[in-house]
């Protein structure tokens, strides 16, 4: 039996800013959303379950990971309840649930507890630079040692057992039966959405923003690899260095126009932006544009006597890897593309 929750809207509110409850089902969302069918009533299905609190039935639902807020639903809606925000505040809030720390949602709901962990992160890398003395190779030393351990570390201990708590919840605890046959077979169904997101491209007038993601994407995949893996700070290789420059010049290029959407608010997506939006954006920026000019001190020889740049770019980094990517928005695009994997073998078995 499902259980009501009539609380729970004021629990969501912590993870957005909508109104959930001004709507009166008219439908006219699920008439102009592109992933409504005689089968699935979207997106006004989620509104429901959230009106009335069905907690399990929302946490079963692959459903608001297949929206990307094209913003067609908030647009229309007569009594402006914003569901276009409702189904972004799902996602935070599910987030929060697959997350077996509790961390995520701590994070998204106090706005107090992320700013105290990125200044306790960048006081410890201060700290870290000045038991060193400030000399910058054993601090570049380590800080490459980081990088390498913060991927293993965090894709093993954290974001893969949260995928399998997102699997346990949405496959198995809510009885879709699958074959491990459909599982291979939708493999490639995750391959492609993980790196091209194009589920997007359904959305109407969404086009460009799709494009930014999809070279963000690339170009964030493509300098982690860069400067990890190639060791792009220590590296003469020209080649390698060119690669370096154009992929950070990339992500703070593109990430600079998606703060220029929030601040100018003219896109559905950036009307409401939470807190762990602007981290998003601004940590990303900051990624790319750290790392591009750190590359450039080292060039010209001046990074010797500018170590503070290297700290910067330290401390951005410990942020990025030790926040936002196992508790913040970054996560959604991992969550997103194992959401329309599931959604395929879930299609494949009929």
């Amino acid at each position: 039996m499902a259980r009501i929750n009539p609380e729970f809207t004021d629990e969501l509110k912590k993870y957005g800013v909508f109104d959930a409850n001004a709507c009166y089902n008219c439908g006219n969302c699920t008439a102009v959303c592109t992933l409504s069918d005689e089968e699935n009533s979207f997106p006004r299905k989620m509104i429901r379950y959230s009106v009335l609190g069905l907690e399990n039935e929302i946490q079963a639902s692959l459903d608001p990971w297949l929206c990307y807020y094209c913003g067609e639903c908030s647009t229309t809606c007569p009594r402006e309840a914003d569901p276009g925000e409702l189904m972004m505040s799902l996602r935070r809030w599910l987030t929060a649930k697959y997350d077996w720390t509790g961390l995520s949602g701590l994070l998204y709901k106090s706005l107090t507890a992320s700013i105290s962990a990125f200044v306790v992160l960048a006081g410890l890398v201060i700290w870290f630079g000045a038991y060193e003395q400030f000399k910058l190779e054993p601090i570049m030393h380590y800080g490459h040692l980081f990088e390498m351990f913060a991927i293993g570390f965090v894709f093993t201990f954290i974001l893969l057992p949260n995928i399998i708590h997102m699997w346990w919840i949405t496959m198995v605890k809510s009885g879709k039966k699958a074959s491990l046959s459909a599982y291979f077979k939708a493999l490639g169904e995750l391959i492609v959405h993980m790196f091209t997101q194009k589920r997007a491209l359904g959305c109407d007038d969404n086009q460009f923003r799709w494009f930014e993601h999809f070279i963000l994407v690339l170009g964030y995949l493509s300098l982690l690899f860069t400067t990890v893996f190639l060791d792009w700070f220590s590296t003469q290789s020209i080649f390698i260095i060119i690669l370096g420059y154009v992929e950070s010049a990339i992500i703070f290029v593109v990430t600079f126009d998606f703060v220029r959407h929030r601040i100018k608010k003219d896109q559905a997506i950036s009307k409401n932006s939470h807190p762990s939006d602007w981290f998003f954006v601004i940590w990303l920026f900051m990624m790319g544009l750290t790392a591009f000019i750190t590359r450039l001190f080292i060039d010209i020889n001046i990074l010797d006597t500018n170590v503070w740049m290297y700290i910067v770019q330290l401390i951005v980094l410990v942020q990025w890897a030790l926040i936002i990517v196992p508790f913040g928005k970054w996560t959604h695009f991992l969550y997103r593309s194992f959401a329309m994997y599931f959604h395929r073998v879930i299609e494949l078995e009929g």
